[in-house]
């Protein structure tokens, strides 16, 4: 009888994002931000990790300089950016 995989058994997605972690189909989070600071420089917001149609998939949302609010979606075996969409902060209401 052959053994089920880790991912298999893991009964919830917390689950399964640690054991594609731990079995190398993930990147750890650290390494990711690391990667992120020097390419896209900001302050980390949200962090999600989902599984998009096969793909584990990093959903990160960024603050920037000047107020702009940057969404990645990073593939999370490999650490490179699929989307990136940005907004730019709205201007203050004045009286």
């Amino acid at each position: 009888m052959a053994l089920a995989s880790p991912l298999a058994l893991a009964d919830n997605d917390h689950d399964r994002a640690r054991a594609a972690v731990q079995s190398g189909k993930v990147l750890p989070l650290k390494s990711v931000l690391e990667r992120l600071e020097r390419e896209h420089p900001g302050q980390v917001l949200e962090v999600e990790l989902e599984q998009e149609d096969g793909r584990w998939v990093y959903e990160i949302k960024l603050l920037q300089a000047g107020g702009r609010l940057v969404k990645l979606e990073l593939d999370a075996a490999s650490g490179a950016v699929l989307q990136r969409k940005e907004r730019a902060r709205k201007p203050e209401a004045r009286p």
